[in-house]
């Protein structure tokens, strides 16, 4: 009962350890593929426009598993991101569509112009 009324408060309690897990899941990673998670994730925080918690902790999950297994591999940064990293995160991005707000608006915007079309005919 005390939980829920926290998390009322604070929101999810598990996202948030979910969070603290791929913060130290990045950290551990070696020097230049932890400075890149940490970068992608800094440009996906402004860029990223996600609203959902749960898509933002999955989206965070695959790319710590990204670069968890390109460190195994000594898969270099390079050979990841490739030439642009802004077109890696973007396109990154894209798979996680669902979670941003814009994507509520534009099917907000599709449903009302399918309305009117609809009440027209």
């Amino acid at each position: 009962m005390a939980a829920k009324w926290i998390e009322t408060v604070t929101g999810s309690l598990e996202q948030k350890k979910q969070y603290r897990e791929h913060k130290a899941l990045v950290k551990a990673l070696p020097a230049p593929y932890r400075t890149a998670a940490e970068a992608i994730e800094r440009y996906l925080m402004y860029f990223g426009n996600i609203s959902d918690g749960g898509v933002m902790l999955t989206m965070l999950d695959d790319l710590g598993e990204l670069f968890e297994q390109a460190a195994a591999d000594g898969t270099p940064v390079r050979s990841i991101v490739g030439a642009d990293p802004v077109e890696f995160v973007e396109t990154f991005l894209a798979n996680y569509s669902e979670g941003q707000w814009i994507s509520k608006e534009r099917q907000r915007l599709v449903n009302a112009i399918n309305g009117i079309a609809d009440a027209e005919n």
